[in-house]
């Protein structure tokens, strides 16, 4: 039985304030409170600042005024601090420049100078339900997964100061053709595939700033997640988050991967949906009853 069984159910919220929150994420984020009320747990609220680009405060404003009007409570938060603060990845970064020596230190990852078109028209398409190519191999060292580690800090260039970009992505070396398994709480055993269903993928980014894939593990490690609940379109994601828990030694969480809210060509709710963003909802008079209830069961 995993620590996350025998814990303190903590389950969390996780927007990113770059758009308005939609239905999709209405039903992924009254999901986690209800798991939370159901298991006599408590709910913390992360706010996923990392894209310093298109996160704006007006954005996270809204996401919070959102989701208490749709009747979520969280005790935990940039809002109202706890234990675990801070609770916006901005003001994270050291915790992650640690587990990004960790993982350098002990040859989980490597430099890679591929842009993301060089790894597009290598690998072609992305994956069906992901967004990132696997990634061909142009940079990957041809020994072990740990040879890298001796090679020393000295010879490896740490991320640098935001003002003088790395220029260089860091990616995690994934065993090939090893099998990723576990039992998610909503659609059961999961076996993903690593090298096939994804390949060596980014943990620091050339512009100097950590990857979603990195900050997630060491942010749900750090404030005790017990559960983390979210759509199915990041199962792969998954995937990789469930390899650098390992490789940082730290308790892996449960997983309960909600059903995708789609609009009416079957194509899944983005932030560019603005039609059914909550906020557009609210504006047209609907009720929380009303918005819970759609995404419950899509959009008509």
């Amino acid at each position: 039985m995993s620590d996350s069984q025998t814990s303190p159910y903590r389950g969390r919220l996780a927007p990113s304030p770059t758009g308005l929150l939609h239905l999709g994420h209405a039903r992924t984020f009254w999901t986690a409170a209800r798991r939370a009320a159901e298991h006599h747990g408590q709910l913390i609220l992360r706010n996923e600042d990392l894209d310093g680009q298109r996160c704006r405060s007006e954005f996270v404003d809204a996401m919070l005024e959102d989701l208490r009007w749709l009747g979520i409570a969280w005790v935990e938060g940039p809002d109202c601090g706890g234990p675990f603060a801070p609770y916006a990845q901005s003001k994270r970064r050291p915790q992650y420049l640690a587990a990004w020596e960790s993982l350098r230190d002990r040859g989980f990852i490597y430099p890679c100078t591929c842009s993301r078109k060089d790894v597009a028209q290598a690998a072609g398409a992305p994956n069906e339900g992901d967004d990132e190519p696997v990634y061909p191999g142009t940079c990957r060292p041809p020994s072990l997964l740990r040879s890298f580690a001796p090679l020393g800090r000295a010879q490896i260039p740490a991320p640098r100061k935001p003002s003088h970009p790395a220029g260089v992505n860091w990616r995690f070396r994934v065993s090939d053709d090893e099998q990723i398994c576990f039992t998610d709480s909503h659609l059961g055993p999961q076996r993903i595939m690593a090298g096939d269903d994804f390949g060596d993928f980014i943990v620091w980014r050339r512009d100097d700033v950590p990857a979603y894939q990195l900050a997630v593990v060491v942010d749900d490690a750090a404030m005790r997640i017990t559960e983390v609940v979210r759509g199915a379109d990041l199962l792969k994601s998954t995937a990789r988050q469930i390899l650098l828990f390992r490789a940082l030694g730290l308790a892996i969480p449960n997983y309960y991967h909600c059903d995708l809210v789609r609009d009416e060509a079957g194509v899944r709710l983005a932030k560019r949906h603005d039609g059914l963003s909550i906020r557009k909802l609210r504006e047209l008079g609907w009720t929380r009853e009303q918005v819970r209830g759609s995404a419950e069961v899509g959009p008509k």
